[in-house]
C-alpha cells in the first residue's frame, strides 16, 4: 500500500487530524534544509511536502519563492533532492511528496522522474501547473510505479470539473483555501466548511485544506470538516528562523486539543 493511503487510514481509525508540512529542499542549502526537515518530521508532520525549487514559482507568495531562489542560489536541482528523499527514507516512514512544477519534471523525463522518485522512495508527486488534461501523460508511469498525482482543487473549481480532477488523482485532495498565492492568512476562509461538503460529494479522497494556516489555532478551526491541514509558508519561515520544530509541536497541539 502507498504510503500516503496508509498514513490516512491510520488517522482515521486513530479519529486524529493529519498535518501536512511543506518545505523547501536546498533552503539555504541542501544540509541546512535537511536539518530542519528531519526536526520536523520528528516533531509531528504526517506527511512532508517537499519543495522542488523552481525559477519560476507562479502560485507561491514570497516567502517560498525566496526559499526556492536561495536553493536555487545554493545549487539545488532535483538529483540532489531525489538523494535526499532517499536519506531521509532511511531513518523516516512518513509519506513524501515531491511538490513542484511542470518543467524540472517534464525536462527529467516524466518515465524517469516516476522511476526515480520511487526508487528514492517518495510516494507521489504534486505539479501545481500542471492542467489536469495535461498530466496523463505523468499520471500513467505514476501508477505503474505505485505512486500517486496529488490534485489541487480551487474554490473556483467547478463541482463537475471537480469530480474528473479527483476521479483520475489520488492519494488525498489538497483544497486551496483561497484565490491567490500561498501565505500566512489571518484567518481561515469563511466558505471552507460550504466547499468541503461539496468535495464530499464527488470524492472519498481524504481532503487536506492548506493556503493560510500559521499556527495551532488555525490548523484547529481548518481541519474542523478536512482530514489533515497544509502548512507551508509559516513552516519554511519558521526553518529560516530555526524554530520549525516548535512551530510543528504547536500545529500539532492545535489539531489534537
Amino acid at each position: 500500500m502507498n504510503r500516503i493511503d496508509q498514513t490516512f487510514a491510520e488517522l482515521k481509525r486513530a479519529g486524529r487530524k493529519g498535518l501536512v508540512g511543506y518545505l523547501t529542499a536546498g533552503d539555504p542549502t541542501l544540509a541546512e534544509s535537511e536539518a530542519q526537515i528531519r526536526a520536523a518530521i520528528e516533531s509531528g508532520l504526517d506527511v512532508l511536502e517537499l519543495g522542488v525549487p523552481f525559477s519560476d514559482p507562479t502560485a507561491d507568495g514570497p516567502v517560498i519563492q525566496e526559499a526556492s531562489m536561495r536553493a536555487l542560489a545554493a545549487g539545488t536541482n532535483l538529483c540532489e533532492v531525489l538523494a535526499l528523499v532517499k536519506r531521509l527514507r532511511k531513518d523516516f516512514q512518513i509519506p513524501i511528496v515531491l511538490f513542484g512544477y511542470s518543467n524540472p519534471f517534464y525536462s527529467y523525463g516524466f518515465e524517469a522522474i516516476a522511476a526515480d522518485t520511487a526508487a528514492a522512495g517518495a510516494d507521489g508527486l504534486l505539479v501545481v501547473d500542471m492542467p489536469f488534461e495535461e498530466s496523463e501523460e505523468l499520471r500513467k508511469p505514476l501508477n505503474k510505479h505505485g505512486l500517486h498525482f496529488v490534485p489541487l482543487i480551487a474554490p473556483t473549481t467547478p463541482a463537475a470539473r471537480a469530480a474528473m480532477i479527483l476521479n483520475g488523482s489520488g492519494g488525498f485532495a489538497y483544497y486551496i483555501m483561497v484565490t491567490g498565492v500561498t501565505g500566512a492568512r489571518a484567518r481561515v476562509a469563511d466558505d471552507l466548511t460550504e466547499h468541503l461538503q461539496a468535495l464530499r460529494g464527488v470524492t472519498a479522497l481524504p481532503i487536506a485544506v492548506g493556503f493560510g494556516v500559521s499556527d495551532g489555532a488555525q490548523a484547529r478551526a481548518a481541519a474542523t470538516h478536512a482530514d489533515a491541514v497544509v502548512v507551508g509558508s509559516a513552516l519554511v519561515r519558521a526553518a529560516q528562523e530555526k524554530r520549525v520544530a516548535a512551530l510543528v509541536k504547536d500545529l500539532r497541539a492545535g489539531l489534537d486539543g
